[in-house]
């Protein structure tokens, strides 16, 4: 019986965690990211957008397995106008270099050492997304993947609904 008590405050909290950010409805964060075709992001540039920061990792297999949703959602919605910038935290230009060579991506690349977003949003779990309005106020945290209907859920707060219906829930 306190095993089951253990699993299901375990549970909630992996919920709170994955689905509710402190900061909802706050102004993001002064920062500045630089991407590794050499393009560069602030608040300021991105006034009107809605952005989507992926904290990600090359080790990470639950990055690895979202690459191909967010790579969809970024070629549906960036007409709409998102910004996606995946954040590669904490390792290296070669070896990030060397993973996208196998697994290339559409969406900005950014490396650790080119922003400090990745210590304004504690990224220490991966992946982590992070939503941000065409206001430039933080809409909607994601810690950890959670599929497709959360990430389109998390942008739809930000104010950018995609036509498709979301058809994964894992």
């Amino acid at each position: 019986m306190q095993l089951r008590g253990l699993v299901l405050l375990f549970l909630l909290l992996v919920v709170t965690f994955a689905f509710a950010g402190d900061d909802d409805g706050q102004p993001a964060p002064h920062f500045r990211a630089k991407t590794t075709s050499g393009e560069t992001f602030n608040n300021e540039s991105i006034k009107g957008k809605v952005v989507l920061l992926e904290f990600w990792t090359t080790w990470c297999q639950y990055c690895h397995d979202e690459e191909p949703l967010v790579e969809q959602i970024n070629r549906e919605l960036a007409d709409k106008g998102l910004i996606v910038l995946a954040i590669d935290v904490a390792e290296s230009k070669k070896t990030v270099k060397k993973y996208l060579e196998q697994h290339p991506r559409s969406y900005r690349i950014v490396l650790t050492e080119d922003t400090n977003l990745a210590a304004m949003y504690q990224a220490n779990s991966y992946p982590i997304y992070v939503a941000i309005d065409r206001d430039g106020n933080i809409a909607g945290e994601q810690r950890g993947a959670a599929g497709e209907r959360a990430l389109r859920h998390l942008l739809a707060r930000a104010g950018i609904e995609s036509e498709e219906k979301a058809t994964d829930s894992n």
